[in-house]
């Protein structure tokens, strides 16, 4: 990577910030040597950090204010109210072009208006959508809506079907991804009216997407897909209750192995294959959910994220910068919009 990027980093948000933001920051300058940071936030709690950081402090600037927006903030009184908050200030930089990319691990909810509110939305989206990452049985998928919106009508699932397929080729390199519709079945008449009427359109020859059909639920995790596209609603649910069964599963397997002296035993000589199978299913490994749709690059790391976490995050920014991101959204529209024009009739 030659091109010099610019990361504007909300300090003060997360559970555990400034702290897992600074040290975040210096394991992303290990595998981006040219990244730059602005650093939103109190500068008496970042400036200490900085001191045992020297090389995130070489590569730095604090932008002071000594605003935050909270947790348990509303979204709609963060818009308000929280005009000079770190998390605002940072989106700020990413709409008047100082920044590249914006990441916070902040309040989710101010930070999706935030963003709507500072860096528009791209022409020909009507709204933006939650989409991450996570493991599957045949590699890494994508999933979007994670959240952002409840109800979603057939053109919703059909952009978020397109920002879906570019977000997978941009971040997971794959040349042509496969999507599918998430549904209570794989059979074309299963499904409510919306999801149908999407399908029919992704199968009408006028998208560009490799359009693979409906899935199931058990799909996700077999990997049947690139890109799984839902609802705001359907996609958090599922996405809650995949790492609420990954952690039951990791609890079970450690009270196996510490249950009698041979299984602990056992555990001596599994630890090899135990270490590799908690790499491959590490949450921080898939840590940073983008907001797509947006007319700029802003990255949510995990509220909880430690340091590794958030270092993800911010590798997911530059991963989306350094590849041309929103330049592919934006060719991608064109071309969408174009296929689906009406033709001209010819002059009389």
């Amino acid at each position: 990577m030659t091109e010099r990027i610019v990361i504007a980093l909300d300090a003060m948000g997360g559970d555990h910030a400034p702290d897992m933001v600074i040290k975040g920051a210096n394991i992303a300058l290990q595998r981006f040597p040219q990244v730059d940071f602005l650093l939103f936030g109190q500068p008496a709690k970042i400036e200490p950090l900085l001191a045992r950081y020297p090389k995130v402090a070489q590569r730095a600037q604090i932008r002071a204010t000594e605003d935050v927006v909270t947790s348990e903030a509303k979204p709609s009184i963060a818009l308000r109210t929280g005009r000079r908050s770190s998390m605002r200030l940072a989106l700020d930089a990413v709409a008047s072009g100082e920044a590249h990319c914006a990441v916070s691990a902040g309040n989710t909810g101010a930070l999706m208006a935030m963003a709507k509110f500072a860096l528009r939305m791209l022409p020909g989206i009507d709204r933006p959508a939650i989409a991450s990452f996570f493991p599957t049985r045949r590699g890494e998928s994508v999933m979007l809506d994670l959240g952002a919106n409840v109800e979603c009508d057939a053109d919703n699932l059909v952009q978020f079907a397109l920002m879906g397929d570019v977000f997978a080729r941009t971040v997971l390199g794959l040349v042509r991804p496969t999507v599918g519709l998430l549904n209570v079945g794989s059979e074309d008449l299963k499904g409510h009216d919306t999801v149908r009427a999407a399908a029919a359109r992704l199968r009408g020859g006028l998208s560009p997407i490799a359009f693979h059909g409906f899935i199931e639920g058990d799909d996700i995790a077999a990997g049947t897909v690139d890109v799984v596209v839902t609802d705001g609603f359907t996609g958090n649910v599922a996405i809650k209750t995949a790492e609420g069964t990954a952690r039951l599963f990791s609890e079970f397997l450690r009270a196996s192995f510490a249950h009698t002296l041979l299984a602990k035993i056992g555990y001596l000589f599994a630890r090899g294959a135990l270490r590799r199978l908690k790499e491959r299913l590490d949450p921080r490994a898939y840590n940073g959910a983008v907001f797509l749709g947006l007319a700029g690059i802003a990255v949510k790391s995990h509220g909880g994220a430690d340091e590794l976490g958030f270092a993800n995050a911010i590798g997911v920014a530059v991963d989306l910068k350094v590849n041309g991101f929103l330049e592919k959204i934006r060719d991608e529209l064109a071309r969408l919009n174009a296929l689906q024009a009406p033709p001209q009739t010819a002059a009389l």
